[in-house]
């Protein structure tokens, strides 16, 4: 199962950096304005669909529906229902497609209503009607992205969504070189969208699910049993998309103070490199373990994958939490200080990071939590989970983002993912237990305590440079951001050896035994 996260993990990092380096390059094309903020404005509605479909959260629903019909029907029902699956998905996509576009003005005025009555408002709808061609390409993507994960080649999943990324920045190099007007470049950013994932799902129709009787006849259906696969399926989604749809609704509340939506959308971006490699992750694996864990009565196995899963989480996400909460400003001056993004964007961005970093952990137990409850065909208690959590995440913005602007918001997310991850804990202690063993209960505080201790270094190191880094060349404040991030990761991974967390050396000839025997 390690591997296999590893796998999906390293993927995700890939994909996540390119990321960085397109919005770095967003952000010196179009900086912090209007300009800005109507076409991020577009282009996070279209990654919240991207990442709701593409990243693990159709394991909710596909793998589980997929294995048992394979299971108690044979590999040729089981195909014969991923090829039906494909099809009908593929079809609502297109369809809501043009629903969308032509309800986009509508839509926008939902997801900005501070838009409304300016020249933004119809910036932000053109974009996102250049981008709506996604939809079209993105349906036999996740069936066949789901499809593959349920037969445990992960792969793909991990590296189809860096061509989507390679695509986008290739297109922005160009329009740099250029040096077009930001509305402009906005427009061939968004129209770049089709095209990146168009690509996305060549690459997965090259491996072929069909060619191995996975995925085949492929044909539109909704028959009971696909009728049932959506009842699931679509509250899983939502479930699976609850960081994302709380980034949105802070959004909403940010659009109506100039530059807000741009701050809080960089400062995301650096939360979602941890949780994508460490919550995506364990979302894609661990749903297919833990099915085949309750199917097969294996207690054993179940109390495996939880208590593996929970340390990975754990040992992941807490320096990463503390990382980001004490280096904000020199990362966000390094990755997005440039051209039209200024040393003002840098610090109110920076605010934002370390607010939204308090939340980290939280986002990192949804994902974690949340394939307990797939994996038993239960995607009310995410969805009810994730609503909640988006009720008080919307609730708190518009108390606090009124007298504290994008901090208040950024603080009123934070609430909100605590909110859902609580509720989730709350609800599976109480319907089925979460078995842990004793060794996890044994390395989890030494995770904390050597986490701490690695905070308190990074502190002292970055306070030493501070005034150094500060006023940095690009260059040399890279380098010293790299040199205090090298740092805190041998710091902690020596602390974890000492502390007996872990042996390095058994993990990594675990590891290379593994890839051998596969």
């Amino acid at each position: 199962m390690i591997r296999h996260i590893l796998t999906v993990s390293t993927g995700t990092l890939a994909s996540r950096t390119l990321g960085f380096t397109r919005d770095a390059l967003i952000a010196a094309l179009l900086g912090a304005g209007p300009v800005a903020d109507a076409f991020l404005v577009a282009f996070q509605f279209i990654n919240v669909t991207r990442r709701s479909f593409t990243e693990g959260a159709l394991n909710s629903a596909l793998v589980p529906d997929y294995l048992r019909v394979r299971d108690t029907e044979g590999a040729a029902a089981a195909a014969a229902f991923a090829g039906r699956v494909l099809g009908s998905v593929s079809f609502i996509l297109i369809a809501i497609a043009l629903i969308f576009g032509v309800a986009m003005p509508l839509v926008i005025s939902v997801l900005a209503p501070g838009f409304i009555g300016h020249e933004t408002l119809q910036l932000a709808v053109t974009d996102a009607r250049l981008m709506m061609p996604y939809f079209a390409f993105v349906g036999p993507s996740i069936v066949m992205m789901g499809v593959l994960n349920a037969e445990q080649r992960f792969m793909l999943t991990a590296i189809s969504p860096v061509l989507f990324n390679v695509t986008m920045i290739t297109v922005i190099l160009v329009l740099l070189a250029w040096r077009h007007d930001p509305q402009f470049s906005a427009t061939l950013i968004a129209g770049a969208v089709g095209v990146a994932g168009c690509l996305q799902m060549l690459i997965l129709v090259q491996r072929r699910p069909w060619r191995d009787g996975i995925a085949t006849p492929i044909c539109i259906s909704f028959d009971p049993q696909i009728r049932g696969f959506f009842r699931k399926g679509v509250p899983g989604m939502i479930a699976n998309a609850g960081p994302q749809f709380l980034i949105v609704g802070g959004a909403i509340i940010a659009s109506s103070s100039p530059a807000a939506v741009s701050w809080l959308y960089f400062a995301n971006r650096l939360i979602e490199l941890p949780l994508g490699m460490v919550g995506v992750a364990m979302g894609t694996v661990l749903v297919p373990e833990m099915t085949r864990a309750i199917r097969s009565g294996d207690k054993a196995a179940l109390m495996q994958a939880e208590s593996r899963g929970l340390e990975l989480a754990t040992a992941l996400v807490l320096p990463a939490t503390i990382g980001l909460f004490i280096l904000s400003e020199p990362i966000i001056r390094v990755l997005f200080e440039h051209g039209a993004f200024t040393a003002a964007d840098t610090a109110a961005t920076a605010q934002a990071l370390s607010i939204l970093a308090l939340g980290l952990p939280a986002h990192v137990l949804m994902k974690v939590l949340s394939p307990a409850f797939f994996s038993r065909d239960d995607t009310r208690t995410p969805l009810v989970a994730t609503l909640a959590g988006l009720i008080v995440a919307v609730t708190c913005g518009l108390l606090f983002g009124r007298a504290y602007g994008a901090n208040g918001v950024a603080a009123s997310i934070s609430l909100g993912a605590w909110c859902c991850a609580a509720i989730l804990g709350w609800r599976g202690a109480i319907t089925f237990g979460f078995s842990i063993d004793p060794v996890a209960w044994r390395r989890l505080p030494r995770i904390a305590l050597c986490a701490a201790a690695m905070g308190a270094m990074l502190f002292l190191a970055e306070s030493f440079v501070a005034s150094v880094a500060a006023t940095a060349g690009f260059a040399a404040g890279i380098t010293i951001l790299g040199g205090l991030v090298a740092a805190g990761v041998s710091f902690y991974g020596l602390l974890l050896d000492l502390s007996g967390v872990i042996n390095w050396g058994e993990a990594i000839s675990n590891l290379r035994d593994g890839r051998l025997r596969d």
